[in-house]
């Protein structure tokens, strides 16, 4: 039996502790283009280890290139990989949906040692909005357009999304249900 086997033998029987953390995937302005003959419909995969758990954002249809999502992802890593490696990231890949295939937009990177700051879950004053904006990093290396996110330092959202009222695209929704009632 080799080294590696062992290694995939012994994972087996001791799978790593997984921890979970909460991003909040708003949105991403002035993205390029890649679709040249349809609207791009974006939507973002986020992970922090791939190989381990991969969340994805639904479509923005009606976007294009500054796509809005709104959307709340959790991703699982092994627990302890944020004290251990301080380039472990959170990472946001975006793609392009297409009939074919899924094009690659570009990608941003957050380190979990600089959104994770610890607080007190059970302390709101503790755990405070954190909205971060980064750069959106083209395939090809070059920068092309800004993702803006917020994970809270505990990796845990203290008040459900469900009740937080700053959605555009739910005030929206609600004033063309608002019209619709009113015609």
């Amino acid at each position: 039996m080799s080294l590696m086997d062992s290694n995939t033998d012994l994972r087996r029987r001791n799978p790593p502790r997984l921890r979970e953390i909460e991003a909040l995937i708003i949105s991403a302005q002035d993205l390029k283009n890649v679709k040249h003959v349809t609207k791009m419909r974006a939507y973002a995969v986020v992970y922090v280890q791939k190989d381990i758990h991969v969340a994805k954002t639904h479509v923005d249809e009606h976007g294009g290139t500054n796509p809005t999502w709104n959307e709340v992802v959790k991703v699982r890593f092994e627990e302890g990989l944020a004290e251990s490696d301080v380039m472990a990231a959170l990472n946001v890949d975006i793609y392009a949906h297409g009939h074919v295939r899924e094009k690659p937009v570009g990608s941003a990177r957050v380190l979990l040692c600089d959104v994770l700051k610890g607080g007190d879950a059970s302390e709101p004053s503790d755990n405070p909005i954190q909205c971060i904006t980064v750069q959106v990093w083209r395939p090809s290396g070059r920068p092309q357009g800004l993702l803006n996110l917020w994970v809270p330092p505990t990796g845990r959202f203290l008040i459900r999304r469900e009740s937080m009222s700053f959605s555009i695209k739910e005030e929206a929704v609600a004033e063309e249900e608002s019209v619709e009632v009113e015609n």
